[in-house]
């Protein structure tokens, strides 16, 4: 707008002009514009109103300080309207709060009716919108209704609230009539004489009226209206609100039952009188009549005497201090009996302080002093039994962080049991966060749902943090809202451990039970493999027994199968032995390339039958060690066999033997059918190959890695595996001890041969496998012995007496009597006394040896037996006399 002029005679301001002056005395924003939509020109009160800089409002920047939502505004505005275009939005002013403000605009036009400029204002209604708001918010939350009569046609304006109050459905029309209808007779008389006084003095009316809805209810209305006049001073018009008291009404009415039921009286001392008035309920209670009049002593006669000194004390101190009065005593009914009470009163006052009178109520507590003791005891029983269990008690109060998400408790109490079972020492008054930082989430969330729910739960789960498990039973303390709980609680982390340990052995039971299973399936299989080419060997030399090449060729096979069988039962004695912990190493100083070379003799003829490739690395450096060579040998010749059975044919296997600081590092590599990564971890256990490979395997228990793990530990070293997956062939790697300087090179020991003895001696084989018998007893006769066979211990001990022999085989486990039995009853005869027992079973463990010691044994052989341990056996007998003196 332009500078007010210097000059004392300034033009008269035009119409425009004088328009803005007068807006701008109105209005907290005032405006002019030749574009609709745009600021052309600098707007001062917008500035002041909004903080916009001039640059800011300019064109259509303005809307930028309307609020987001309120930003839709036309870019266009018809130019044929004639009238006063008025629209709301909220607009942000100078402080950052939005406003609501009424905008109003007009255009100015020229004689030809062109637009010369738009002219508008704003005019902030923030205050008059609150408090319409809260007038509206008021007269819903009180259920306040408005209305109005038109007393020229009877016809009325009412409010929705109105309608509810009267029972009138919210649509409907009403009118006087309807209104009056619906209140009772003696109501509506009154109705009339107030309104028709407040008509005639044009004033203001106050009335409570009944009305009886549709349905029949009865209702109560506070009506509150005043007159209104046309100019002349004439009352045309009634107004005013209506309140329900429905229910203020009902609650007077339960009020006045609950009085008249006996529980509450009322009373009243005249102080300066000294007279005391009651009601019946009163009265009842002193036993004394209701309509007399009584002095205040006469009241405290009938209060029980040890009360009735701290009674009159209250009442003293109530009148000196101004206080409010309240006291608990018993008072003498009229039954005799003592009833319990509690007076509550005030003391009324004159302008100079004199007491006037002494207005209260006495409440009858009788009943609740009753519940109260018998609370009491009930209470004091069950403290007494929660002190006592050794199951844990305690009260918690939940806590919750800002949004209102469970994040701690404070224990409040506990019994004595609460530490054992928590492990928590000094807890009360304390929260689970402040002790137990970590303390699991799941915890507050089950307190939470419990404290929501009003539904107790029982809950078993383990506390992390505190490394316990919890038996847990909880329960809200309290009506909805509460924040307390009762929880009851045990440590159970020891049968939870206890549970573990019996579910990981019942797993461990049914995988050696598989495995079991499994493992004698096989090896009923691998033992009839071998069985088979001997029973047809056994044929063929019977029928070709004229064909010598046959019957060698035929020797060998069987020698094999023999050979393969008695691999299979040494393994499993191996492996028995280890895991009793009886198998003793022969430890000697030793080279593991000549370890190596062994092992590769033995291996190369199944590895060379698949057509493998061998590639052999050793280290330059001796590798010198302390160890059992025969037992080494075996730990290498099983990972080579394994290799070799593992790997299909013309694949590749490497044996890598170097030094690793201290230890002697073996590699045995092939590109075979590979590991899957879930088996590596079990690959060395007891018949793991069974059952897993059953489709691919070549023979074998599944004890090969096994005894490859157990002998290496025994040497101080470590067997491990490894494969990059299925059909990616496997690594088995050894370490071993190193010694620090280089053994000399071992002897090479020539096989040794059998024994000849000096001496004959008759011997007598006593086996229930005819068989075995027979095959010992050509092997001793072929040795220059005499021989015999029994095949059960009845028949030994009736051929000892005539044939006396000097040596006897006895078997262990023959039928009827066992080994054990008859060697007791051969050194009870002249014939067996002194002769030489000698035990050949398949028992050899050290508790076998004991027992057939026992039994009178002089020596145990485990089948099958070496002929070379025969042979030494009998030579050394050779040396020294028997009682027989045979050839």
């Amino acid at each position: 707008m332009p500078e007010p002029s210097q000059h004392s005679h300034a033009a008269p301001a035009s119409p425009a002009q004088a328009a803005h002056l007068l807006l701008g005395a109105h209005c907290d924003i005032v405006w002019s514009t030749t574009t609709f939509g745009q600021f052309d020109a600098d707007q001062p009160s917008w500035r002041a109103f909004t903080g916009q800089s001039e640059t800011e409002l300019m064109g259509r920047g303005w809307i930028n300080a309307l609020h987001p939502d309120d930003r839709k505004v036309p870019d266009v505005m018809p130019t044929q309207l004639t009238g006063v275009v008025e629209t709301q939005y909220r607009l942000r002013h100078v402080s950052g709060a939005y406003r609501n403000v009424i905008v109003r605009m007009l255009a100015v036009r020229a004689p030809d009716g062109s637009v010369l400029e738009w002219l508008g204002s704003h005019c902030d209604v923030t205050q008059q919108r609150q408090t319409e708001q809260r007038l509206r918010l008021a007269m819903q939350g009180g259920r306040m209704g408005t209305w109005e009569i038109d007393l020229g046609s009877g016809s009325m304006t009412c409010s929705d609230a109105f309608m509810a109050n009267l029972g009138f459905p919210p649509a409907a029309n009403i009118d006087y009539t309807q209104l009056t209808g619906r209140m009772l007779d003696g109501d509506l008389q009154q109705w009339q004489a107030v309104v028709h006084a407040a008509i005639a003095s044009a004033g203001d009316f106050e009335i409570e009226i009944r009305v009886r809805w549709a349905d029949g209810s009865l209702h109560w209305a506070h009506m509150r209206g005043a007159c209104v006049s046309d100019g002349a001073g004439k009352v045309i018009a009634l107004s005013g609100i209506s309140l329900d008291l429905t229910a203020s009404k009902h609650h007077e009415v339960s009020l006045r039952q609950t009085l008249a039921a006996g529980e509450v009286a009322t009373w009243n001392w005249d102080i300066v009188a000294d007279r005391v008035t009651a009601d019946s309920n009163m009265a009842r209670l002193f036993s004394i009549d209701a309509s007399a009049v009584a002095p205040l002593a006469r009241y405290l006669e009938i209060i029980h005497p040890d009360d009735r000194a701290r009674v009159h004390a209250h009442i003293t101190q109530a009148m000196a201090e101004h206080s409010p009065f309240e006291a608990s005593y018993r008072v003498c009914a009229s039954d005799g009996q003592y009833r319990s009470v509690i007076a509550r009163g005030r003391v009324e006052y004159a302008a100079d302080g004199t007491p006037l009178q002494f207005p209260g109520v006495i409440l009858d507590i009788t009943r609740q002093k009753q519940v109260e003791d018998a609370l009491r005891s009930s209470e004091e029983r069950y403290r007494a039994l929660i002190d006592l269990m050794d199951q844990a008690f305690c009260v918690i109060e939940m806590l919750y962080d800002e949004q209102g998400q469970p994040v701690d408790f404070r224990y409040l109490e506990g019994n004595p049991a609460f530490v054992k079972q928590s492990g928590l020492d000094n807890a009360i008054g304390k929260t689970i966060r402040s002790i137990v930082p970590d303390h699991d989430q799941h915890w507050f969330d089950l307190y939470d749902q419990v404290l929501k729910s009003g539904e107790p739960v029982r809950y078993e789960n383990e506390a992390v943090a505190m490394e316990r498990w919890f038996e847990v039973f909880a329960a809200r303390l309290g009506g909805p809202g509460s924040r307390l709980l009762t929880v009851l609680f045990s440590d159970i982390s020891e049968r939870k451990r206890s549970e573990n340990q019996l579910r990981q052995l019942a797993d461990n039971l049914s995988e050696m039970d598989r495995r079991k299973t499994e493992f004698l399936a096989t090896l009923a299989h691998e033992l009839r493999n071998p069985l088979a080419p001997i029973r047809n060997g056994l044929q063929i030399m019977r029928l070709a027994a004229d064909k010598p090449a046959t019957v060698a060729r035929v020797r060998d096979v069987m020698e094999r199968q023999v050979n393969q069988m008695v691999h299979l039962v040494n393994d499993l004695l191996d492996v028995a032995r280890i895991t009793r912990g009886q198998i003793e190493l022969k430890l000697e100083r030793a080279d593991l390339k000549t370890i190596i070379a062994g092992a590769l003799e033995t291996s190369m003829p199944l590895i060379e039958a698949s057509r493998h490739q061998l590639q052999v690395e050793l280290d330059e450096q001796a590798l010198p060690l302390i160890a059992d060579p025969t037992r080494l040998a075996q730990v290498l010749g099983n990972l080579l066999n394994n290799a070799a059975k593992y790997t299909p044919a013309g694949g590749h296997i490497t044996l890598r033997a170097v030094r690793d600081g201290k230890e002697a590092l073996i590699e045995v590599q092939d590109s075979g059918v590979g590991i899957p990564a879930e088996s590596l971890a079990s690959v060395f256990d007891m018949f793991t190959q069974v059952g897993q490979n059953m489709g691919r395997a070549q023979g074998g228990l599944g004890i090969g890695l096994s005894l490859v793990r157990r002998l290496a530990e025994l040497h101080g070293g470590n067997a491990t595996a490894a494969s990059p997956g299925v059909g990616l062939g496997s690594t088995f790697t050894v370490r071993l001890p190193l010694l620090a300087a280089a053994p000399a090179a071992p002897a090479t020991l020539a096989t040794p041969a059998i024994p000849t003895n000096s001496r004959h001696f008759r011997v007598l084989v006593v086996d229930d496998n005819v068989d075995a018998a027979d095959t010992l007893a050509a092997v001793l006769e072929m040795m220059g012995h005499a021989t015999q066979v029994a095949h059960d211990g009845a028949h030994a001990l009736a051929m000892a007496p005539q044939f006396l022999p000097d040596v006897i085989f006895l078997d262990i486990g023959l039928p009827g009597m066992s080994g054990y039995e008859v060697a007791r009853a051969l050194r009870q005869t002249p014939a067996g006394a002194k002769v030489v027992l000698v035990a050949l079973t398949g028992w050899g463990a050290e508790n076998d040896r004991s027992q057939s010691s026992a039994a009178g044994f002089d020596h145990h052989l485990t089948k099958p037996a070496n002929l070379h341990a025969i042979g030494e056996l009998l030579a050394a007998l050779s040396t020294a006399p028997t009682h027989n003196d045979h050839d």
